[in-house]
């Protein structure tokens, strides 16, 4: 097609906004804003910025429930494109996770790759040095072939992208279940730091001041991929392929150097990375933010096609481009500087009085759109849909797992729980990322309970984790919600640090369905408890519905992103592997109490049911407290939340991490050894202590109420793991179970 086509718009009707996925109601809201029918052009740009995906239309009233202030924080939840906390010492951590669970569903690959790409964006046009990554990833059976090939593609895309741009990737989790076949979960993380003063906002303001698009050029890739993102999955899905986009990590990297760069240099009111919705997406938001309108010529946009439309240029979601409002007369400092990176840095418009963004193609407007009435918080449609308790909760909370048939030969059980897909190691898929780039990883992927990376220059690093078990969420979404942000919350603390803060990545499937909509307003009060309880307020984050297959929803996974605070890396970082013979072992926490929602029922019984595992949440914050305090007075050695697979998993876990074997008796746990041994139930910890430091460490627990019991000790056996009269398995033998299993699933 040459440049000089004229290209007839279709008429748009209500038949043709419906095919944009707008209702009747939006339709008639769009024709009262603009006080007549919208062109084509226009009805595109309002198809893409009210999308679920964009407006977060039929979450954000429950979203805004959220505790979403406290002292730490340095931005509001949304204000930015990522949450900002104070660190101390003239630092702010910036975070955020986000899903790419519907491109990824279809090409793996350049679906994770581009969701990769995207978060760090989010934090370095914020001014912040990315300098850690993690991810969330779910996936459904690993014998199934199509599941092999998804997980092939997802991780190699994180890997490939990631270790090209340079972050480590020092933590995450990998579930796998039949409820994720056919839409697979991937969350990505980042993580970075900023120098107060050094931020920049995502703003339009002053008339007059030139607008300046910066990076890649724009292509027709990734054309409605927010309103793809918005759908369900279906056999249709295929044919969407091009609503994938496609990213260069190389040419990211560029970006990033440049554009920290230029914040460090001045002369910027405000910059936005271009994600979802592209062009119309950051001109409007960031007019709107500012009060400002804003004029566009898409002529001057840099194209990497031959005749684009004014369309297709303001919904490209080609990567590695950006937004840039300059100050007048200083437009060139910054192209300068992005060409100095080799990246393209065209003035494309300005800033103006008016309240509208508007859009011109060939001299002719294309679009002009009151700018707030295009965005979140503005005049974008919000419902509160249907909500209606699921009906098969009844049934499964009412179960009784004493009338299972439980096996009586623990030590079979136990190799069997290593071995499940969940549990084992994830070595297969952390290999394949590059840990340790940029010299700052302590605890990376694998034998610790969440990353931690150093700050350069003190004496502090941060614990980040992602977590969530969406089998819990499923069995009892409040209570499920609550252990979510409690195990991350466990997760920083047994590495040494204090919870400061989460982000959040909110995957459910569609909320026009009661059942979807009332777990998904559950799951978010049990969030919201158990954030105000433990102070760690939400800085933002990410919503994805419609997490669906043509047979079923996805389990309701409402992943956390941790931030926690160590104060002195050097005396207070902890890992769960045994440090030494003799060390005494001990038991921390709450009763091993229930089977509900447990590894064991799944693995061991093939059963998805029961309740979720007990929880108390303020039991739960002292647990913390406590144990925090003990880290950091040095009365500990060794410390692992027991999670998935119960308290033998936890212990087998720190041998295996230490290569040391221990004898326990767990007799004064209770007396059913399947609960004792299996049960999930929350606020329990595994922790060691020097030979002859015993009393030190039981009445520190003590004097806070925490109830605490001898175990035993480690390296009585150097080479086997001992549960008085229930088990004895060799360490050798169980490493190589733990250690084996997805890397044989996909040599299949």
């Amino acid at each position: 097609m040459s440049a000089n086509t004229t290209i007839t718009e279709p008429e748009v009707t209500l038949e043709l906004a419906k095919d944009h996925g707008l209702d009747e109601h939006e339709y008639e809201m769009i024709r009262e804003y603009l006080g007549r029918t919208p062109t084509f052009t226009e009805l595109g740009v309002y198809s893409v910025m009210w999308s679920e995906h964009c407006s977060y239309k039929n979450s954000i009233l429950e979203i805004k429930k959220l505790p979403s202030e406290g002292p730490q924080l340095l931005v509001g939840a949304g204000e930015e494109n990522a949450g900002l906390v104070d660190i101390g010492d003239g630092l702010g951590c910036v975070f955020k996770v986000e899903s790419h669970n519907h491109p990824s569903a279809i090409v793996p690959y350049e679906g994770a790759a581009t969701g990769v790409g995207g978060i760090h964006r989010d934090i370095f046009t914020m001014g912040a040095r990315p300098v850690a990554s993690l991810n969330s990833l779910r996936f459904g059976d690993l014998d199934s072939a199509r599941v092999r090939f998804l997980l092939d593609g997802v991780v190699r895309g994180i890997a490939d992208y990631g270790n090209s741009f340079g972050v480590p990737m020092v933590g995450g989790e990998i579930y796998f279940d039949d409820s994720y076949e056919g839409n697979p979960l991937v969350n990505a993380m980042s993580v970075g730091i900023v120098k107060a003063g050094r931020t920049a906002s995502a703003i339009a303001e002053g008339a007059g001041n030139p607008v300046i698009i910066v990076g890649s050029e724009t292509g027709r890739d990734g054309i409605h991929g927010a309103t793809f993102a918005s759908e369900e999955i279906s056999e249709e899905s295929e044919e969407k392929r091009p609503s994938v986009q496609v990213g260069d990590p190389f040419a990211e990297k560029l970006l990033l150097e440049a554009t920290l760069e230029v914040i460090k240099n001045g002369g910027i009111v405000g910059i936005q990375d271009m994600g979802a919705a592209g062009i119309s997406c950051s001109s409007s938001e960031m007019s709107a933010k500012g009060k400002s309108g804003m004029r566009i010529d898409l002529d001057k946009v840099p194209a990497r096609e031959e005749g684009m439309t004014a369309y297709e240029l303001l919904l490209s979601e080609s990567q590695e481009r950006m937004l840039v409002v300059a100050e007048k007369g200083r437009e060139q400092e910054i192209i300068d500087i992005y060409e100095k990176w080799d990246l393209n840095a065209v003035v494309i418009g300005e800033v103006t009085d008016g309240e509208n963004v508007t859009y011109y193609k060939e001299g002719e407007v294309k679009a002009d759109i009151p700018a707030d009435s295009l965005v979140l918080g503005g005049g974008a449609p919000q419902y509160v849909r249907e909500a209606e308790k699921p009906e098969y909760l009844e049934e499964t909370q009412s179960f009784n797992t004493d009338s299972l048939d439980h096996p009586s030969d623990h030590k079979e059980m136990l190799k069997t729980l290593l071995q499940a897909p969940n549990i084992a190691s994830k070595r297969w898929v952390y290999e394949q990322y590059d840990t340790m780039v940029r010299t700052n990883t302590v605890n990376g992927p694998g034998p610790s309970d969440s990353g931690v990376v150093r700050i350069k220059g003190t004496n502090k690093a941060l614990a980040v984790k992602t977590d969530c078990n969406g089998r819990y969420v499923y069995l009892n979404p409040r209570r499920g919600g609550q252990i979510a942000v409690a195990e991350a919350a466990r997760n920083v603390v047994c590495s040494g640090a204090k919870p400061m803060a989460i982000t959040n990545c909110l995957n459910f499937g569609n909320p026009y369905k009661p059942e979807v909509y009332w777990t998904f307003k559950e799951a978010l009060a049990g969030m919201g408890e158990a954030c105000r309880r433990f102070n760690t307020p939400v800085t933002g984050g990410n919503v994805s519905f419609y997490n669906e297959n043509p047979d079923m929803a996805v389990f309701p996974t409402p992943v956390i992103g941790m931030l926690g605070l160590i104060e002195d890396l050097e005396k207070h970082r902890m890992t769960p592997a045994f440090k030494q013979e003799s060390d005494v072992i001990y038991f921390i926490g709450a009763d091993r109490r229930g089977l509900g929602g447990s590894e064991y029922l799944h693995t061991i019984h093939g059963l998805t049911t029961g309740d979720a595992p007990e929880m108390d949440l303020d039991f739960e914050g002292r647990l913390q407290v406590a144990l925090l305090d003990a880290i950091q007075q040095q009365k500990v050695n060794a410390v692992h939340d027991i999670s998935d697979g119960g308290l033998s998993v936890t212990l087998a876990e720190m041998a295996i991490f230490s290569g040391r074997g221990a004898e326990v008796s767990v007799d004064e746990l209770g007396d059913n050894m399947h609960e004792v041994l299996y049960s999930e139930a929350q606020s329990g910890v595994v922790v060691t202590c020097g030979a002859g430091r015993e009393d030190t460490l039981e009445n520190h627990f003590s004097e806070q109420n925490i109830p605490f019991y001898r175990l035993g000790t480690v390296g009585v056996e150097q080479d086997a793991l001992e549960i008085s009269g229930l088990l004895k398995v060799a360490l050798d033998e169980i490493t190589a179970l733990y250690g084996g299993v997805i890397e044989g699933a996909m040599k299949q």
